[in-house]
C-alpha cells in the first residue's frame, strides 16, 4: 500500500500516511467529510424559490430556470463553504511530530498510548508513545477529541486518562468494542457494543 487517497465517494475521502513504527510500511488514516455549502432557506424565500427539485438542484450546484423565466445560480443561495468531520486514526506510532499537519483540527484523534510519561525511555525503545505525548499533540493540534487506545496492561486506564487530561482535557480511553459517532459541529458520542 502507498500513502495517498484509497476511497473517496461524493461524501467523504479515505486517505493514508505513513507513521514512523518500529519498521516499514506502517500507516495511519483519516476520514474526511467533504466540504459543502449550506443551502440558505431564507434567500430562497426572497426569490421565491419553490420547494422540491429545484431546490435539490441549486443545492448540488445545479443553476436552475424558475417558471417565471429567471435564471438562478446557486451561488444566490448557498453559503460559504464549510469543511466537513475529519477523523484521525493511528495505531502504533514513534513519533508525533510528523502527525501535527495531518491531525491539525481534526475532530477526533484515535491514537495509541502504550506507556506513560515516567516509562517514555522504554515507549521509545519499543517504537510508542506516550499519552503526555498524544495528548501534547491534540492540543499543538487543535484536535476537538482525543481516544486513546493501545493501553499497556501495566497501567490502569485511569492512570492513561489522569496523564492525557492534565494536558488535553478533552480525552478518553477506549475500550474494546467502544464505537464513537462523529458529526460536524455536535458532540462527539460515544457507545458499548460490549452488552448488545
Amino acid at each position: 500500500m502507498e500513502p495517498g487517497l484509497l476511497f473517496e465517494n461524493r461524501h467523504f475521502t479515505l486517505t493514508a500516511f505513513s507513521v514512523q513504527h518500529r519498521g516499514p510500511d506502517c500507516f495511519g488514516f483519516t476520514f474526511e467529510e467533504k466540504s459543502r455549502r449550506p443551502f440558505l432557506a431564507e434567500k430562497a424565500e426572497a426569490l421565491a424559490i419553490p420547494h422540491g427539485p429545484v431546490r435539490r438542484d441549486l443545492t448540488n450546484g445545479i443553476p436552475v430556470v424558475l417558471p417565471d423565466g429567471r435564471t438562478i445560480a446557486p451561488e444566490e443561495v448557498l453559503g460559504e463553504p464549510q469543511r466537513g468531520a475529519k477523523l484521525v486514526f493511528v495505531g502504533d506510532v514513534s513519533h508525533t511530530g510528523p502527525l501535527h499537519a495531518v491531525a491539525e483540527e481534526a475532530d477526533l484523534l484515535a491514537i495509541e498510548a502504550t506507556y506513560l510519561d515516567a516509562d517514555k525511555d522504554l515507549a521509545r525503545q519499543h517504537g510508542h508513545i506516550t499519552a503526555a505525548a498524544a495528548a501534547k499533540l491534540a492540543r499543538n493540534a487543535k484536535v476537538r477529541q482525543l481516544v486513546l487506545h493501545h493501553i499497556s496492561r501495566r497501567y490502569s486506564p485511569q492512570e492513561v486518562l489522569a496523564e492525557a487530561q492534565a494536558i488535553f482535557p478533552d480525552t478518553v480511553v477506549a475500550s474494546d468494542l467502544d464505537v464513537f459517532s462523529v458529526h460536524k459541529d455536535k458532540p462527539i458520542t460515544a457507545r458499548s457494543l460490549r452488552y448488545r
